[in-house]
């Protein structure tokens, strides 16, 4: 439990904060995101980070249980096969963010779910 509360009270904020600051700042958001996006290097080079992230989560908290816990577990997987997906497939994924980054209301909707999770783990780690 010791490591989920600590997961929550680094992983919350963060979420948090990411989604809120890209909702109030989206013409910044988009900005970032085409520079990205122009950049196979940094694809790869992000795709490394969240696979190394992914997997430092999911080999210190692979907690499938069905409260609370489970989320943190559950970003860490997606972080790990992102990693993997930005590794090996750096074009599909510039071709598919390129094709989301068009659709304002899943861009805002993905943008409100992180800060959601964010306010959810920060909840768990911080208040309870």
């Amino acid at each position: 439990m010791q490591t989920s509360i600590f997961l929550a009270k680094l992983i919350g904020p963060i979420l948090l904060v990411a989604g809120v600051a890209m909702l109030v700042n989206r013409k910044e958001l988009d900005a970032l995101a085409q520079e990205f996006l122009r950049s196979r290097a940094f694809l790869v080079l992000f795709g490394f980070i969240d696979l190394a992230a992914g997997l430092a989560i999911v080999l210190t908290h692979n907690v499938w249980i069905a409260d609370w816990r489970l989320i943190i577990t559950l970003l860490g997987w997606l972080l790990f096969v992102r990693g993997l997906v930005r590794i090996f497939l750096p074009d599909q994924v510039k071709a598919f963010a390129t094709k989301f980054l068009r659709n304002d209301n899943a861009v805002t909707a993905s943008l409100a779910v992180t800060a959601a999770l964010g306010l959810v783990l920060s909840y768990f780690g911080y208040v309870r």
